[in-house]
Order: structure tokens, then C-alpha cells, then sequence
């Protein structure tokens, strides 16, 4: 790490916000591209208001030093150098920017909101468009069939080939990070855990980092071997239903069946710890709220192998099918560049070869001390993406045979402690899609002043839109499903 103009801090850390490092705006655009050029990742750009402007705040991620850095800009208002221009990966914080603070990045190559209508113009304002006499528009949703959520997709063909796709979210307003202002409240731990509901784990574990960070405390160790056993668990239900919606997508029902079984049967096993499928109630600031007890731990250790030995026999069955994999090798590929340029996280990023993990890079909580190796693939396509699913189902499931078979002893719940004024912290948890970051800054009364929510799918929509670019539009559905991303995550 190189940089003089950021401070360090570790991950899940907090420190006083005036020892935050304070730049003009326009050297801290400056500095903040130089730190990633050199490698550094955009884990947060964020706006605070303050008495007269607004001030940005940048998150940076040094992966190879296990470190990550803040600083901020004077107050300002106006606008600023872009700092999209010389790194892609800020092209949607910028935009967020702009839409809720006013303040222009200058310069901005497709400067449009993100979440908000613009004046006449459907969701997020104007669709890019190709020219040409051939050219033909196909628009999807943001109505879709199913259970889904709204999102519209916006292509740009030569016929059977997509030369743009543009990805227009913000349809459900949901605001969540304007109610977090002042809180905590009562309400509070319930918005987190449905920040995106098949992440409630990995979005709990966040806040309750964020609270323990700043109140300078730290859940017991039993506590923080019980969320990384949920924590896995809801990694593993979801990437096995992902795979069998990746079957189903290719009409290959053997493997489509027995996954959206097999999910149902890894959600059972959450809902054994703490009597709900998703996990919700169980993870708490300061510890958990459940103990697992020797029985019940035996069961879960004897149900997990059943359910793991049925999940890698389906995926055996996927893999032995030649229809399979001619459907999803070289289809939907990113490049190990394309997803550093974006700033990809998660499975998206490993599929690309890029080894990007929290549990490897930053660990926090009990990750320090049982590290499970990152899964990568190096082709970027949906056959990489669905490769990198199946190794994590398969390194989960070690995981939690090594940690059913010798838990810890310890309290399973502390005090979360009382939160200070003025303080910055910022906690990253590789949820099951990436990783998440959740910053936040209190007041002078200890409240929340800003709150800020990086879901992983905030970084990875651009992916899909840039892997769906010279394919057949018929590939739209087993892309997008192989990078399977969170409209709710995405729209808060």
C-alpha cells in the first residue's frame, strides 16, 4: 500500500471521523485514481452533508495488504472532476452521487439516475441507442413473469446479436437508507435483514460488525462461529438453487429438480439453528441470539452431510451432460481486465479469475481463525460462473463439517456496547453473491449521521450488461442467471 493521503484502518475498525484525512475535491478524485491504478479497489464513494455542501467519502479495499483506507473531500458544492473517467468501477457511485446530493461529477460519460425517475422519461431517464438502419430495440420488463422483481432491460441488436445492453433499476423506491438516518431504531435491525432477503445473514452480520466496530467491542467467539455456520449455510442454499435454475435454463430437469430440493433442504438446516429458513432473528450486535446446542448440532453435522452428498451428485449429473456444457462455455464472458476495470466482487469476479474474497482478503470475525480457499475459474463465462458455484458448495460444506466437529466454547451473546459521536466505521462480509460494505458515521449524539449499504449487486449489474455484449440475445436468460444479481440490493 502506497498511499500517504488515506488512513488505514482493518476491516470491521473504527476511527474518529476529524482523523479521516480531509483533501480538496479535486485531489481526492486525484488520489483515489492513483490508489487504483496501483490496485486498490472503490468499495464505497459516498456523499455526508454537512453545513454548507457536501463532502465525499472514499472506501478503498488493498487486498494483497489486508488493509483498507478512507478520506474525504472538503465540503463543497457544485460540482467535481469525474473519477469515472480514468476508473469504470466508480461509474455507478458517481451516478448515485449526483442523484441524491446535487453534486456533479464533471465529465461523467452517461450521467443518469440510478433509482429515480428523470422528469418524463420511464425509470431512469433516456436508453442509449445504436444508429444504423439494421439496428432494432428490445425492451424486457420492467414487468416479468414469475415471482421477480422490476427491472428493464433495454437492448440494442443486429438482429440476433446484442451490441448494448443498458439495465434500468430503481422501480421500487425503497428508501431504506434515508429511514437508517438517526437511528438506530426499532426498525432497524428488521431493514437490514431484508436489505435483500436472500442475504439476510450476510447483511446482519454487516450492521452488527458496523455497531461493534463503533461502540470499540466484539461478540464472543461462539457468537462469531455461529454466524460464519449460518453465514455458509446461506451461501449454500443459494448457490445450489442457483445451479439448478442454471439447469433449468438449458431444459436440463434432472440437475433443475433436485436442486430446488436440495435448496429447500440447506434452508431447513438454517431454520434448525434458529427456527427461521432464512435466518432472520438470529444474528444480533453484540452476539446471536440462539446458542446451538451439542444435540442439535450433532443433527445439523449428520443432516448436512445427507443434503451435501445430494447436491454434489446433481451437480455430478450437470457436468456429465455434453448439452450442458456446450451451452454455457464461451457464452456471457467477462475478461480478467473487463471485471478490474468494473470493480466486480463476488463469484462474477473469481469466474474471471480474479482471486477477490473478504473471507481471504479481509477476514473479520471468526474467519480470522478458519479460512476457507477461494474458488476461482479463469474463462469469465457462464460455465466459469456456474464451475466457481459449485467449488464453493464444495468447500462450504467442508467448512462446516470442520467447524460442526469442534465448536468452541464461549457465550454465544455480549453487550453490543453504546455507540460513540463522531466516529467512522466500515465492515465488509463476503455474502454468498460478494462482498457487502456497510459504512457508517454517527453524529455528535451518536446517532446515525450517514449510513451507507454497498450490496454486491451494486458493483456487478454493469458485468451482465458488459458479458451480454456480440451474443445472441436467446443467451440473455443463462447469463443472467449465472450471475443471478438482487433488484432489492440494488434499489434502496
Amino acid at each position: 500500500m502506497n498511499t500517504t493521503s488515506f488512513i488505514q484502518l482493518a476491516n470491521a475498525t473504527s476511527l474518529p471521523w476529524p482523523e479521516v484525512p480531509v483533501l480538496p475535491v479535486a485531489e481526492l478524485v486525484h488520489e483515489t485514481a492513483l490508489e487504483l491504478e496501483r490496485g486498490a479497489r472503490l468499495c464505497a464513494w459516498l456523499g455526508v452533508p454537512e453545513n454548507y455542501g457536501v463532502s465525499l467519502l472514499a472506501g478503498l479495499a488493498f487486498d494483497a495488504d489486508n488493509t483498507l483506507a478512507v478520506a474525504r473531500s472538503r465540503p463543497f458544492t457544485g460540482g467535481y472532476p469525474s473519477l469515472t473517467m480514468a476508473q469504470p468501477q466508480a461509474h455507478m457511485f458517481e451516478r448515485e452521487v449526483w442523484e441524491q446530493h446535487g453534486v456533479t461529477p464533471e465529465g461523467h460519460p452517461w450521467l443518469k439516475p440510478v433509482r429515480r425517475q428523470e422528469k418524463d422519461h420511464p425509470a431512469n431517464g433516456k436508453f442509449f441507442e445504436v444508429a444504423g438502419g439494421e439496428i432494432h430495440e428490445v425492451g424486457v420488463g420492467p414487468v416479468h413473469a414469475g415471482v421477480i422483481e422490476p427491472g428493464h432491460f433495454r437492448f440494442q441488436c443486429n438482429g440476433e446479436e446484442v451490441l448494448h445492453l443498458e439495465i434500468a433499476l430503481g422501480y421500487q423506491h425503497r428508501g431504506v437508507e434515508e429511514a437508517l438516518a438517526g437511528g438506530p431504531h426499532r426498525a432497524t435491525l428488521a431493514q437490514m435483514e431484508t436489505v435483500a432477503g436472500d442475504t439476510t445473514i450476510g447483511h446482519a452480520t454487516a450492521y452488527a460488525l458496523t455497531l461493534e466496530a463503533l461502540a470499540g467491542t466484539e461478540a464472543p467467539l461462539r457468537a462469531q462461529w455461529l454466524r460464519a455456520i449460518a453465514l455458509e449455510l446461506e451461501r449454500l442454499a443459494n448457490h445450489t438453487g442457483d445451479i439448478g435454475a442454471l439447469a433449468g435454463d438449458v431444459a436440463f430437469l434432472p440437475t433443475a429438480a433436485a436442486c430446488g430440493k436440495i435448496r429447500g433442504d440447506f434452508l431447513n438446516l438454517t431454520a434448525l439453528i434458529c427456527g427461521n429458513r432464512f435466518g432472520r432473528g438470529l444474528v444480533r450486535p453484540g452476539g446471536c441470539r440462539w446458542d446451538l446446542e451439542p444435540s442439535r448440532a450433532g443433527q445439523l453435522l449428520e443432516k448436512s452431510r445427507g443434503v451435501l452428498a445430494d447436491v454434489n451428485q446433481a451437480i455430478d449429473w450437470l457436468w456429465d451432460a455434453n448439452s450442458v456444457r456446450s451451452r454455457f462455455e464461451t457464452v456471457g464472458a467477462v475478461t480478467s481486465r473487463q471485471a478490474a476495470d468494473l470493480g466486480l466482487v463476488g463469484v462474477a469476479a473469481r469466474a474471471a479469475g480474479l482471486v477477490r474474497d473478504v473471507r481471504f482478503d479481509h477476514p473479520a470475525g471468526w474467519h480470522r481463525f478458519a479460512q476457507t480457499p477461494v474458488s476461482t475459474w479463469p474463462d469469465g463465462d457462464v460455465f466459469a460462473r456456474a464451475r466457481v458455484r459449485c467449488l464453493e458448495i464444495q468447500r462450504s460444506g467442508k467448512f462446516l463439517e470442520e467447524q460442526l466437529t469442534q465448536p468452541p466454547e464461549d457465550e454465544f451473546f455480549g453487550q453490543p456496547g453504546t455507540l460513540p459521536g463522531d466516529t467512522l466505521a466500515v465492515a465488509l462480509v463476503e455474502g454468498w453473491r460478494g462482498e457487502i460494505c456497510h459504512v457508517a458515521l454517527t453524529g455528535a449524539d451518536g446517532k446515525f449521521r450517514r449510513y451507507k449499504i454497498v450490496d454486491p449487486s451494486f458493483h456487478n449489474w454493469p458485468g451482465l450488461a458488459l458479458a451480454l455484449r456480440r451474443q445472441a440475445i436467446s443467451d440473455f436468460p443463462i447469463c443472467n442467471k449465472s450471475f443471478n444479481l438482487s433488484y432489492c440490493g440494488f434499489d434502496l
